[in-house]
């Protein structure tokens, strides 16, 4: 059986094929960098009408790759959420629309939900299942969470970040030092060139429930450290760069970062990436974890990828492939199957929701 995925939570536009749970037929993903990108962040309205051009040549792409006819469809699967309310509207109005049609079964699936999935697929299609238990950390521009997966894809909620996300984080701390948006990556490439233990940041400590995440301290250090130092030359430098060329290499942004700065990025990523480990570690212990996936933008980290393999976890650690942890359709498709082998089907009157939560 084939579900077609459609994913447009925030700002990317994608429509995937997922054959039986486990094979990906076809991918296609509308990327919106270069409209966000000299805003320093994602514009909500911008997004939304992006959508509104791409969706049609997106979906029709990856249906013409996959070799697949609507008539052979199982389902037609979208995120409802959570997400950008105008954003999701797009998505769910297509595939609404695709669902009346053509006579498909409509599954409204969980943004988050979908990020666990796209690991549980890879790992399917190499021949293995995800062992439950299983440990899940979700950790992207938007979210930051722990999950406890359980027989059934039931989940309950461990931890949460209490204000600024993972990925948001990076993007705040790269925005503040001229690196602009996206700023997860370029801190990532610039990372293993400075000293992770240069520069001492306090680990948060959290009252209440102790797994719960908290990086807006953190980010208010890196304020506090470029407000002691004069970087104005420095960051204009870099945001000449990036005027020159929108995607510089790492030998340009090295050539306009000083080794200091270069010694900040390494710290606050060791600093970032302990505080996700560290919790991961405590919480792996608590519920007897057979299997740890890792998910979510923040996911296709370079430095989190070798720092959870050293970290020597008693259970498996499984990453999605790099373009499956940022936003895709791929992971609604194959989210959407467990949901239809249930019955959980959407009527036309799925609504979106912002805040939709996937446990609590």
């Amino acid at each position: 059986m084939r579900i077609l995925g459609i994913e447009t939570s925030c700002d990317e536009t994608a429509a995937a094929v997922v054959e039986d749970s486990i094979n990906l037929l076809a991918s296609v993903v509308a990327s919106q960098l270069d409209t966000h990108g000299k805003y320093g962040g994602v514009v909500p309205e911008l997004a939304s009408r992006e959508h509104l051009r791409a969706i049609v040549q997106v979906v029709r792409e990856a249906m013409e790759r996959s070799g697949t006819s609507y008539p052979a469809l199982g389902a037609v699967a979208v995120t409802c959420g959570p997400g950008l309310v105008g954003s999701l509207l797009v998505g769910m109005t297509f595939a609404k629309a695709l669902s009346f049609a053509h006579g498909l079964p409509l599954i409204g699936v969980n943004h988050i939900e979908g990020h666990i999935h796209a690991v549980v697929m890879e790992t399917r299609h190499g021949g293995q299942e995800v062992e439950l238990p299983a440990l899940a950390l979700v950790a992207s521009g938007g979210h930051t969470h722990l999950f406890e997966v359980r027989e059934g894809w039931r989940y309950r909620l461990l931890g949460k970040t209490r204000d600024d996300a993972a990925g948001e984080a990076y993007d705040k701390v790269a925005k503040l030092l001229g690196f602009g948006y996206p700023g997860g990556p370029v801190i990532d490439r610039l990372a293993p060139h400075g000293n992770p233990g240069a520069v001492r940041f306090t680990l948060a400590k959290m009252k209440g429930n102790p797994l719960d995440f908290s990086f807006s301290g953190l980010k208010t250090a890196v304020l506090r450290w470029t407000q002691a130092r004069d970087l104005a030359a420095e960051i204009q430098a870099r945001r000449a760069l990036l005027k020159s060329n929108s995607r510089p290499a790492t030998e340009d942004w090295l050539a306009v970062t000083p080794r200091d700065t270069l010694d900040l990025l390494a710290s606050f990523q060791r600093t970032v990436i302990e505080e996700l480990l560290r919790r991961v570690r405590l919480t792996g212990e608590q519920i007897n974890a057979r299997a740890l996936i890792v998910s979510g933008g923040v996911a296709a980290n370079q430095g989190l990828r070798r720092a959870a393999e050293q970290a020597r976890f008693p259970y498996p650690v499984l990453f999605p492939t790099v373009g499956l942890a940022t936003d895709n359709a791929a992971m609604i498709a194959a989210a959407a199957f467990a949901k239809y082998r249930r019955g959980e089907f959407a009527g036309l009157d799925l609504g979106a929701s912002a805040g939709l939560t996937l446990a609590s």
